[in-house]
Parts: structure tokens; C-alpha cells; sequence
């Protein structure tokens, strides 16, 4: 949960992850839906598919206990190099090295590495240097002691130098240089991704189709939709279904993500035959539902529309506001 995501907006959903799921078995034995809604306001939903897919695998194979052997770690769906060292030294004791942003940050700042950290050369002698350090008796904890230092004391920026345990050693502070090392990433490039959504309504609900398991927000829950350039939203719509009526727009939801800058305009439609899987849902049972944020802030717009084509006036339905 903590990857990519703040301490504070995980506490929370930690909690109430473990009490849903308290061990491997319960979170194996539960279906995409019941994980997805757990996780749902965290983003990088990917993470959870990987998480419940882990769970099952280690209770197939492995009777419901996490596996010792690395190998046997890192044969485990989203269990990468980092993923693989934590759990081996700090569950484990093994002696398995971790490079994460905090670590990278203080090795490079100790040892003096140039270049952004992400890049091939200087990731490389990280996880070199990880993994010569990682030797002794407390693996965990060196590990946890390195990724607690960079988050406390070698900040990316304001580091409390003096308050250092290893600033003596420092090559960036001796140098004069802790400000310029690591060097800064190369921020990533959004594609910009525009979608046109048809909003269907029966009575009090709202027809939704479920997005193929992989890429973005793969598994979740959405409203029919086909991706287009902007200003032929509707032209898009009548192409991908041409029984459709006369589009109304309901609005645009825009969300930053980290790859792409999504557009999402929204329609009420009428003569949409529900496709293979897709299922009617009220704002009741959309909330337990995987959703993603964006499309939750469509599905608000949608339920709290009063005027649906054809007249029918909706039931009394709230769309439940989120927790965060």
C-alpha cells in the first residue's frame, strides 16, 4: 500500500484491509470485487490484482504461508526486487538487499553517486552497494534502519544533516553537494487519454461493464465508453454503437495521473444493449464495488442527474461520499 502512497492515506486503509482480510487464506477465499473495493481510493490498482493473485498462489502452493526461499518469493505475482528484500530480511532474516527512494537516496548521498537514481548506471551500483551492506547479523533491521533514515533524516530536501549518524562519511555533505545529489528524475511524460462514457439507466440504476484484469484500472468497474479525440465525443459513441439516441452531456470529470492526463465526458444515452458481463448497479451497491476515483466522480454526476432521457425520473438514490 505504502508504494507510491503517503503514511497518513495508508493508516486507514491498512486497518481496515487487515480486519476484512486479517490473514493469507481469508484474502486468497475472496473474490476481485471484495479486494478491489477494500483498496478502492488508494489507486495503482494493480498493486491489489497482485496482492490477491499472491494470496492465492501461496495458499495453493504453499499451504497459506509466505514461502522462505527467495526464489520462491520472487516466483510470486507482483513480488518484485524490492518487494522480494523486504520480506526476506525483515520477515525472514535473510540477508537480501532493498533499494527503494529513500534508500537510493542515501547511498547516493554516502557514496557519492551521480546521476538520477532511476537511470540504468547508477540504479545498478545501488543495489550493489545494498547488497554488500545487507551482510550481518540483523538484515532487517539494517534494511529497515536505511529506509527509516532516509524518511526522517536524509530528506530529499531540508536533510538534517547534523543529526546524521553517517554524516562524517558522507560524500555529498563533505563535498558540498547534498542538494544536487541524487540528481533530480526526469518527470515522466503524460499521454493525454480522452474518453467518451455513455451513462444507461434503468429504473434507479446504472449499467456498468468491468475492464479486462490488466493495465489501467484493470478489473475495475466503469461506464461503457470508447476512447477518442476531443470534440468528437459524440461521433465516437454513434460509431461504437450506432442504435444509440440523441447523447446528452452530463459533464467532464479530469483526473492527473502519473502516465496520463485523463478527460472523461459523460452521456446520457438510451438504446444501449448491455454488453457480455455487464450488470445493472444502484449507487447502494456501486459503493461496493472496485471503482476507480475518476469514475467514481462520473457515477456521482450520473446519480444525481434528475433529468434521464426518456423522462423516467430516477428513485430516491445518493451516491454515498467518499471516506478519504
Amino acid at each position: 500500500m505504502l508504494q507510491q502512497t503517503q503514511v497518513s492515506v495508508v493508516l486507514p486503509y491498512w486497518s481496515a484491509f487487515l480486519a476484512r482480510f486479517p490473514d493469507v487464506a481469508a484474502l486468497a477465499r475472496a473474490s476481485l470485487d471484495e479486494v478491489l473495493a477494500a483498496w478502492r481510493g488508494l489507486g495503482y490498482y494493480a498493486r491489489a490484482r497482485n496482492l490477491h493473485h499472491a494470496a492465492r498462489v501461496v495458499l495453493q502452493r504453499h499451504g497459506g504461508r509466505l514461502p522462505e526461499d527467495v526464489d520462491a518469493l520472487r516466483a510470486l505475482p507482483g513480488f518484485g526486487r524490492y518487494t522480494v528484500g523486504a520480506v526476506a530480511s525483515i520477515a525472514f532474516g535473510r540477508a537480501v538487499p532493498l533499494v527503494d527512494g529513500n534508500v537510493a537516496r542515501v547511498l547516493a548521498r554516502l557514496f557519492g553517486i551521480e546521476g538520477p537514481t532511476g537511470d540504468a548506471g547508477p540504479e545498478r551500483r545501488l543495489w550493489d552497494l545494498a547488497a554488500t551492506l545487507v551482510e550481518g547479523d540483523r538484515p532487517g533491521d539494517w534494511n529497515q534502519a536505511l529506509m527509516e533514515l532516509g524518511a526522517t533524516v536524509c530528506r530529499p530536501e531540508q536533510p538534517a544533516c547534523l543529526l546524521c549518524p553517517v554524516r562524517g562519511r558522507c560524500t555529498a555533505l563533505g563535498s558540498g553537494r547534498v542538494a544536487d545529489i541524487p540528481a533530480p528524475k526526469t518527470p515522466p511524460r503524460r499521454r493525454a487519454l480522452h474518453l467518451a462514457l455513455a451513462a444507461v439507466r434503468r429504473d434507479d440504476a446504472v449499467l456498468l461493464v468491468r475492464r479486462d484484469g490488466t493495465g489501467l484500472f484493470g478489473g475495475l468497474w466503469e461506464l461503457p465508453g470508447v476512447e477518442c479525440e476531443p470534440g468528437t465525443e459524440v461521433e465516437a459513441l454513434r460509431a461504437r454503437w450506432p442504435q444509440l439516441g440523441a447523447p446528452r452531456p452530463l459533464g467532464r470529470v479530469e483526473r492527473t495521473l502519473t502516465h496520463r492526463a485523463l478527460t472523461l465526458d459523460v452521456f446520457a444515452v438510451e438504446g444501449l444493449e448491455p454488453p457480455d458481463g455487464a450488470r445493472w448497479v444502484s449507487a447502494a451497491e456501486a459503493s461496493t464495488l472496485g471503482i476507480s476515483a475518476a469514475m467514481q466522480a462520473v457515477l456521482r454526476r450520473v446519480f444525481e442527474d434528475r433529468s434521464p432521457p426518456g423522462g423516467r425520473p430516477w428513485k430516491s438514490s445518493r451516491w454515498p461520499r467518499s471516506r478519504r
